[in-house]
């Protein structure tokens, strides 16, 4: 079974994100969940990138990374939205990674080093019409275009964190698909660890 860093969205750590973790957990995974923003959840996603500026995009990447720090090397990075700004940055340059899965966005790859590497699988998730996702569009499909294992799932809608349960833009059927995806791919990962 996998062992998996999933990082919550700009709104918090939700009971949807929680949820989610709960969902991975039930299929005998273990779960960490950092919680970034110290505690703070928000009611919108406007209120929730206010926020995320004041912290400063590159310290809330940092806290991530500092919330892998004790945990093995051999772990899965998993983010909704804001959170996949830790898991892809710790997936490329954390020794060890045995996969990503990120949800909801996808950063350029240049971002965090000259490519992704090959011996970590990556899944992307987004609805195909969802306008942030709109934006790392392109990166996600260079990410699949480049990597040997990595998949873009887009499912049909506009909304943006439908995986979250708690919140106002949740998609059961969308979800649910997401969420069978994520446990078959976490199921796939042999049990070593990757260079």
């Amino acid at each position: 079974m996998a062992e998996v860093v999933l990082f919550h969205h700009v709104q918090g750590l939700t009971p949807g994100v929680v949820a989610f973790a709960d969902e991975l957990r039930a299929a005998g995974h273990t779960v960490h969940t950092p919680d970034l923003f110290d505690g703070r959840t928000f009611d919108s996603l406007d209120e929730g990138a206010e926020f995320a500026g004041q912290v400063g995009f590159g310290e809330i990447a940092a806290r991530g990374v500092r919330a892998a720090d004790p945990l093995p090397r051999d772990v899965v990075y998993a983010g909704f939205s804001l959170g996949a700004l830790p898991a892809q940055k710790l997936a490329q340059t954390r020794p060890g990674a045995r996969g990503a899965l990120l949800m909801h966005a996808c950063i350029p790859v240049s971002e965090f080093g000259a490519a992704w590497p090959e011996q970590v699988p990556v899944q992307v998730h987004a609805m195909e019409d969802d306008p942030f996702f709109t934006e790392d569009a392109d990166a996600a499909r260079a990410l699949v275009a480049e990597a040997p294992a990595a998949e873009l799932f887009l499912y049909p809608g506009d909304r943006h964190l439908f995986a979250d349960r708690s919140l106002p833009s949740h998609d059961a059927e969308a979800a649910g698909l997401l969420t069978r995806r994520a446990v078959a791919f976490l199921g796939s990962l042999d049990g070593g660890a990757r260079a």
